[in-house]
């Protein structure tokens, strides 16, 4: 049993010293530059600037359907990909942004339609993901969204006792 892990101990040496060749003769140059290079952009990131980050509808009546649209720049160093842009409630629809990268310095787009529901005072973030360096930007829509006269009126009052 000792020669046997003598024997394997002296093949264990034996390869660790056969490879001894400079490892730093292996490393192509080419590969270097390329990885320099890219670790250089890693830290270039787009930055999306709006035009406007909260847009006021005014006094809209209820159920009325209401839209704007949200311009935005690439204000960055690298390209700009929105994965997504998502609002916080179903009534506030985002749509037709482009998912193709935005080069720096370019502009864009996208619409946002608001259903008019809600009373009184409403205000709908709208999340747009995508590649900055925080990863999500926010713009907000608001209005002042008037009841419906034809709604039915809710009494508050407390249903009356009856006596016996």
């Amino acid at each position: 049993m000792k020669k046997m892990i003598l024997g394997l101990g002296a093949l264990c040496l034996i390869a660790f010293t056969a490879c001894k060749e400079d490892a730093s003769k292996k490393v192509n140059e080419e590969n270097v530059a390329v990885a320099a290079e890219r670790d250089a952009n890693s830290s270039k990131f787009p930055q999306i600037t709006f035009t406007e980050t909260e847009h006021d509808f005014g006094t809209i009546e209820s159920k009325t359907a209401v839209e704007t649209v949200f311009e935005y720049k690439n204000t960055g160093e690298a390209p700009l990909v929105i994965t997504n842009i998502a609002s916080s409630c179903g009534c506030t629809v985002p749509q037709d942004w482009s998912k193709a990268p935005l080069a720096p310095g370019e502009t864009g787009k996208f619409t946002v339609k608001f259903n008019g529901s809600g009373a009184n005072n409403v205000t709908k973030t709208i999340t747009v993901t995508s590649n900055t360096e925080t990863g999500r930007d926010m713009v907000k829509i608001k209005a002042f969204v008037k009841p419906d006269p034809n709604a039915e009126v809710k009494s508050h009052l407390a249903t009356p006792q009856i006596q016996s």
